[in-house]
């Protein structure tokens, strides 16, 4: 330590002040590489890893409900047809046409509906014992779909 300061001393006075500044240069270095971006990357991947489990969070609340509903599901009382008809009602689909077919199936045409709304439509008919035997969708335009359905009642 004393040939450290023995040549320190022996510095003229701007050595001695470049040497002080590069000193306090390294000693930022060193902090910011050793403490400030560790703790950034460090709290990138803290909020990465909080946002996946948001995201899974909702997801796995969503699978429960559905879950939940699947138990839920209510016999049907009335016809297969009455109870199509009521359900498009009720959803505000306009119903062009509804035939009886052979083996307890009913067969749909919509002309024109949301494709989200259809979909959501299709699902809540799954809970009254409704199922989809077959579908065909097709585009109509102004973000709608048009839709032939045959449908069946569960067990059917």
């Amino acid at each position: 330590m004393t040939r450290l300061r023995t040549w320190y001393v022996d510095r003229s006075l701007r050595e001695k002040r470049l040497l002080l500044l590069m000193a306090a240069l390294l000693i930022v270095t060193i902090v910011w590489a050793g403490i400030v971006i560790p703790i950034r990357d460090g709290l990138d991947t803290s909020r990465g890893r909080y946002e996946d489990a948001v995201v899974r969070l909702a997801t796995t609340r969503g699978d429960v409900d559905v879950i939940k509903a699947a138990g839920r599901r209510t016999p049907m009382t009335a016809s297969l047809a009455d109870t199509v008809r009521a359900a498009a009602d009720q959803a505000g689909f306009e119903i062009a046409t509804l035939d009886d077919q052979d083996g307890g199936r009913v067969r749909v045409t919509i002309q024109s509906a949301r494709a989200a709304a259809m979909s959501g439509w299709l699902a809540g008919l799954e809970t009254r014992g409704v199922l989809v035997d077959s579908a065909t969708l097709r585009d109509t335009g102004n973000r709608s779909v048009g839709a032939d359905l045959v449908l069946k009642a569960r067990g059917a």
